[in-house]
């Protein structure tokens, strides 16, 4: 693995999966088929959200095509006009920041989910046992680096940053991460062992078998993370307002915990 010099150490397959996942968000957000619904919604929602929406059109109830990537990403193809029917964010601000410009139906914007974040290593390598996040984390990096999502933009990578600063660890570890597009390519470099650790959210542990959990960060350590869904405002799909509803549904909050997802 080869690194960009001192600085944001962003690791070259990390450019070259941020610019595929950018290429493919490009592709995909065109318009939907009538009675479709389009939703961007975070990366570290792609297995839940799918799941919901397979379960939404077995009903009945419409067809769903999610644009997964982050947060941050989503919003600006929003505010540049990507014709999406439901925008899901993994942090309110980003929520915040269509609303303040006229992006949303302020009027369907809710909080669906919670998470925590969790400390990850590669799922077969070795196991030290109790492994306490404050004291180890430096060590256990050697001269390696931790793989979080860019912590100036990606909800988990700001977050992330947060926590570690609560826990005076920021000033020995800013210097030595790769900073990733989104929290799901976070989790790849950590499980192929491009990173011996990673910070994610719960859920993205859950899903992928590759990784497992060193520990979890303490939920006091940064802000409550909430998953802020809304419609997208001047985009009158009556589907799309149907799936805002199923996604409310005890059967869909059963979902969502399976997933590794709590409720707010």
């Amino acid at each position: 693995m080869i690194f960009a010099p001192i600085g944001r150490m962003v690791s070259f397959a990390t450019i070259f999966l941020a610019a595929v996942a950018l290429a493919a968000t490009l592709f995909m957000a065109r318009p939907a088929a009538a009675g479709d619904v389009l939703a961007f919604a975070a990366a570290s929602t792609t297995e839940a959200l799918t799941e919901a929406a397979e379960h939404f059109a077995r009903a009945g109830l419409g067809r769903v095509r999610g644009v997964f990537a982050g947060s941050s990403l989503l919003a600006k193809q929003i505010e540049n006009g990507a014709p999406a029917d439901i925008y899901l964010s993994a942090n309110p601000a980003w929520m915040d920041y269509l609303g303040q410009r006229g992006h949303i139906d302020i009027a369907s914007r809710r909080d669906l989910l919670a998470n925590s974040l969790v400390v990850i290593a590669p799922a077969d390598g070795p196991s030290s046992g109790a492994f306490d996040v404050s004291a180890d984390i430096v060590a256990a990096l050697g001269d390696r680096r931790l793989a979080i999502g860019d912590p100036d933009h990606v909800p988990a990578g700001i977050y992330a940053r947060r926590a570690l600063e609560a826990l005076g660890l920021w000033p020995a570890l800013e210097d030595r991460l790769i900073r990733t597009a989104d929290v799901r390519v976070a989790l790849h470099l950590v499980a192929r062992g491009e990173a011996p650790l990673g910070i994610v959210y719960a859920s993205d542990a859950t899903a992928f078998d590759g990784v497992r959990v060193a520990a979890m960060l303490a939920p006091a350590a940064h802000a409550p993370i909430r998953y802020a869904i809304a419609l997208v405002a001047g985009r009158d799909n009556q589907a799309a307002h149907r799936f805002l509803e199923f996604l409310a549904t005890p059967e869909m909050a059963a979902l969502f915990r399976r997933h590794g997802f709590e409720l707010p």
